[in-house]
């Protein structure tokens, strides 16, 4: 059995808490930059992709992003979380649970369609967004975080990685994975949503302090994002 670090696994999950609260700081930083009437509906395009990104990465997301299978995508294991637990898995650390790493990034999935939300205030049907996160979080998130952090030990007892990561590409924050994509999909969705009609009137930032405020979590969050 595997020596497990208490010290290395309690700054994993420590790290995990402080990007789970970004995502409602992002809610709170953009809510406080829309009109009043849209406050309620910025906040919950944040609360609504932690929850269905929550049960996408359980369901099939971690293992599209991180299971063994093809240097393009995932898939050959941990659906459901299945033979994710207490004992390490090498490839993503052999010093700490597997379920460790499993939380960890799982944060990282849910808060990158929180950050594309700010394209679609107030434009967006909720029920078009959660299909829209849905479909981001599976085409998207999940094949471009295997190609750059994918890693298995294949039949033959070597290591085989994504391709991108074969080709020696290092990505320490998310500055592929989580901003790369998102950016360019927001812009996507800005292009395909066209500019905002001239007879709605455009409305002014309402809440200094709101923005404040998750501005103040996001960048404590930013301490595990960066440092986990």
């Amino acid at each position: 059995m595997a020596t497990i670090s208490a010290g290395d696994t309690a700054y994993v999950l420590i790290s995990g808490a402080l990007v789970l609260v970004m995502t409602p700081g992002l809610g709170l930083f953009y809510s406080g930059m829309v009109g009043e009437r849209n406050v309620l509906n910025t906040l919950m395009l944040s609360f609504v992709a932690m929850s269905l990104v929550g049960v996408q990465w359980l369901l099939i997301g971690y293992a599209f992003a991180f299971g063994p299978g093809t240097s393009f995508i995932g898939g050959g294991g941990f659906y459901g979380a299945i033979g994710i637990g207490l004992e390490p898995y090498a490839p993503y650390g052999d010093n700490l649970p597997h379920l460790a790493f499993w939380w960890f990034q799982l944060t990282f999935a849910m808060i990158t369609p929180a950050l594309i939300s700010g394209t679609v205030v107030g434009r967006m049907r909720m029920r078009a967004w959660i299909l829209f996160a849905l479909v981001f979080a599976t085409v998207i998130y999940d094949p471009v975080a295997h190609w750059v952090w994918g890693a298995w030990e294949a039949q033959d007892g070597k290591m085989r990685y994504g391709w991108l990561r074969e080709l020696g590409v290092l990505d320490f924050a998310g500055g592929i994975v989580v901003h790369l994509t998102s950016g360019f999909s927001a812009l996507a969705v800005a292009l395909v949503i066209g500019q905002p009609s001239k007879k709605v009137p455009q409305e002014e930032a309402h809440s200094l302090p709101l923005v404040f405020i998750g501005t103040s979590l996001l960048w404590f969050g930013w301490n595990g994002f960066n440092g986990g």
